[in-house]
């Protein structure tokens, strides 16, 4: 990953450029926001982190350049000044995301991964993401896959209403490409669509993170900080892993589902929100709430609308078309043309199991395409370690998963970056994966 910075305060600046080279991010730093359009201009970046408020040309005019007529990269905002207004503006002009400083430089990370990620994923659907002059749901001419001809028909009902939207499916699979498209073809699409990975958030940040907090909530919180509920204002809020929400704040989310108002941490006053709420999982929720790990009461309020997307091994007809769609995407990004796949590699990759699922296919073309020697890329190209055969799934989700993570860091030898790429997920989720499935990663073979 390649990021630019741009700051009018030196110590802010390379502070963050010196944490991201130690993460493995590459840096460049500017100091203002002329600097960062004549640089943004001139090379390629994965993402942008921008002060708001510099000298001359300020942060939001550089967002507002790089969505009208600069290159198409998501953009990260700092502020020291953590007004509401700010924030909002950031957000419908396009920003990715909205920190206050002072900020965890691990959060600021986690924050560009999940930016990155969800500016690939739609540029990968970026011929769905908008609706077609018949008013069909977009992608539906994309697929030759019947049970996602299903899911395009269920988006096109149910995206005009308000009503809450349950999405399920095997990490991967893109959930949250479909959760943009509901928002997109909604009533609310002038207004933002923000994102949580609450399955990438520690338990301690959740609930600032979604209700926001007052001055002196708690140490260090030093002026009043907006939550995502109040970001995503006349929006859509996507709980992205919603399974993976601690029983105490279930409660917490299921009171601002009826209640329509949320309390921000260390205030005694309620705020109305008024947000379409779109909640994404790979887990099991019925399992889980047999369990006691998932409120009954919750489940139901989330799951009006269900709709699941089929993993990739179960629609192999549509390799074919991802595979001309995501060279189309490596080839924008590099430079590199691929002219033919052979029908072996074709036919190889319909067979594969993709644990990873689409994002897996994604990052294997772009491998295989900067890698290849020539203008053809064969079986060879894509080292397809895994058994050909496509089983059938066996257990629930979570050994699917876990067998996926293991097979992973096996392939990689422990190297937690690699696996996480070829997984399609950030190292910190990587990492909660671990510690949740109790992996001994310093043993070979686990």
């Amino acid at each position: 990953m390649r990021v630019l910075i741009a700051d009018d305060e030196p110590n802010i600046r390379e502070s963050v450029a010196e944490y991201c080279r130690l993460e493995g991010i590459e840096a460049r730093t500017v100091e203002n926001g002329e600097a960062a359009r004549k640089v943004l201009a001139e090379e390629a970046f994965d993402a942008a982190v921008l002060d708001l408020r510099m000298p001359g040309i300020d942060g939001l005019a550089v967002l507002e350049w790089t969505r009208a007529e600069g290159p198409s990269l998501p953009v990260v905002m700092i502020s020291a000044h953590g007004e509401v207004r700010d924030a909002v503006r950031a957000m419908r002009l396009g920003a990715a995301d909205y920190l206050v400083k002072p900020f965890d430089p691990d959060e600021l990370l986690l924050r560009l991964r999940q930016a990155v990620e969800a500016h690939r994923l739609r540029r990968s659907a970026a011929a769905t993401s908008v609706k077609d002059e018949a008013g069909r749901p977009p992608g539906t001419e994309e697929t030759r896959n019947a049970a996602m001809r299903q899911v395009y028909e269920l988006v096109r009902k149910a995206a005009p209403t308000d009503s809450t939207i349950l999405i399920t499916g095997e990490s991967g699979t893109g959930k949250e490409v479909l959760a943009r498209r509901i928002h997109t073809v909604s009533r609310r699409s002038h207004a933002p669509f923000i994102a949580v990975n609450l399955g990438g958030l520690p338990e301690t940040l959740i609930e600032s993170e979604l209700f926001g907090y007052e001055r002196g909530a708690f140490t260090g919180a030093d002026r009043r900080k907006e939550g995502m509920f109040e970001l995503a204002s006349s929006g859509t809020l996507f709980l992205d892993e919603v399974g993976d929400m601690p029983l105490h704040l279930q409660v917490k989310l299921l009171r601002v589902i009826q209640e329509r108002k949320i309390q921000r941490l260390g205030s005694t006053g309620l705020v109305p929100v008024d947000v379409r709420i779109v909640a994404a999982t790979h887990r099991d929720l019925e399992v889980m709430v047999q369990e006691g790990s998932f409120r009954e009461d919750l489940y139901y309020r989330l799951n009006v609308i269900r709709v699941h997307l089929p993993a990739l091994r179960e629609r192999p007809e549509d390799i074919p078309g991802l595979l001309r769609l995501f060279l189309d995407l490596v080839a924008e990004r590099t430079g590199r043309h691929i002219t033919a796949i052979t029908s072996e590699a074709i036919q190889a990759l319909k067979e594969y199991a993709f644990p990873g699922n689409v994002r897996e296919l994604e990052n294997m073309v772009e491998r295989a395409v900067i890698l290849c020697e020539g203008d053809e890329l064969d079986e060879r190209d894509f080292h397809l370690h895994a058994p050909k055969s496509r089983p059938e799934p066996r257990g629930t989700l979570e050994q699917l998963e876990r067998q996926a993570v293991v097979a992973a860091l096996q392939r990689h030898e422990n190297n937690k970056t690699h696996a996480a790429e070829e997984l399609g997920i950030t190292r910190k989720t990587l990492f909660n994966k671990i510690r949740h499935y109790k992996l001994d990663t310093n043993t070979p073979g686990e």
